[in-house]
């Protein structure tokens, strides 16, 4: 996927205020709009200008690309990285490029925050435009708190139009209670924490979509908990009673005799906690021991003699 440079396409300065960007837009959206300019590929440019627009017209889109883009040029080949978002709050859309005629590039970015913004909408045009718009914010937590729960502080950056007109960030920390067993993906509501309302009109709410950061043993899916379990040659060959790690502490786990590299042992109700839990999977790795001693390569020569074993039978060779 190409980058797109969107300050090239509306042809402005990466300095140039919200109000030099709104009047460079009207400028080029009459000059190519297909109503007025027949001409091939008037078209497909105007689209291309009201991409530009939904994301350098609204500051907190464009602070959040000023962020992912840093370093990238025009066409140069570009992948988000997958917490690019994080922290950075998003409410609603412009009035750019028309629904579902974005970009891959754009919809890459900006694909859950459209839709946001869009539900957003209807919501406040039910509500005569008074009550405040819900926003909404990406953050990535320690998996570990997905069995424990309790609370964590969170700093949000929330692009705003200072007194000159451009875009800056200010970060804003809030306490937030993570409840126990929250799946990855689900969104925590904190009531009056988005934007302020009109007149006596309450203000809206924030949703905070959790992640949750790589963990150095589990593997969360789901509801389910995955962990990769070493295990020696004869344990998996002969059986074993080995202690094993769990998001609540190590416990005895048995390994059945003639067990293979993959096999997934499955702990019942030891996952993501819920009124119907999850389970954890110790996923067998067959570890062998190096050779690094006389007596070590010796007994691999012994098993060698004794038993006889082609693990290429299947591959005819």
């Amino acid at each position: 996927m190409d980058f797109k440079d969107y300050y090239k396409v509306l042809g402005v300065e990466r300095t140039a205020t919200q109000d030099e960007i709104k009047r460079t837009y009207r400028k080029l959206a009459r000059q190519f709009h297909p109503d007025v300019n027949k001409d091939a590929g008037a078209e497909d440019r105007f689209k291309e200008i009201g991409e530009a627009y939904e994301v350098l017209g609204d500051a907190e889109k464009r602070a959040a690309y000023d962020n992912v883009g840093q370093g990238f040029e025009q066409g140069q080949e570009f992948r988000p990285p997958p917490d690019w978002d994080q922290g950075f709050e998003f409410s609603g859309a412009r009035s750019g490029a028309a629904e579902h005629e974005y970009s891959d590039f754009f919809e890459s970015l900006f694909r859950n925050a459209q839709r946001q913004s869009q539900s957003d909408r209807q919501h406040q045009r039910r509500e005569f435009h008074a009550r405040g718009s819900d926003h909404h914010a990406r953050i990535y937590m320690p998996l570990r708190d997905a069995f424990t729960g309790g609370k964590r502080t969170v700093t949000l950056k929330v692009p705003e139009i200072d007194e000159t007109g451009h875009v800056a960030v200010r970060e804003r920390t809030l306490n937030v209670n993570i409840p126990k067993g929250l799946e990855e993906g689900k969104s925590i509501r904190l009531k009056g924490q988005g934007a302020p309302g009109i007149g006596r009109m309450p203000a809206g709410d924030l949703y905070l979509e959790v992640f949750y950061e790589p963990d150095e043993v589990f593997r969360l899916a789901g509801k389910d908990v995955y962990f990769d379990l070493p295990v020696t040659p004869w344990e998996a060959a002969l059986g074993a009673e080995v202690k094993v790690p769990t998001p609540a502490g190590a416990i005895m786990l048995k390994i059945p005799p003639n067990s293979f590299q993959g096999r997934e042992m499955r702990i019942r109700g030891r996952g993501l906690p819920a009124k119907q839990p999850g389970d954890l999977y110790a996923v067998l790795q067959i570890t062998l021991p190096v050779a690094d001693t006389e007596d070590a390569k010796e007994a691999y020569k012994e098993m060698e003699r004794k038993l006889a074993f082609n693990p290429r039978t299947k591959l005819g060779v």
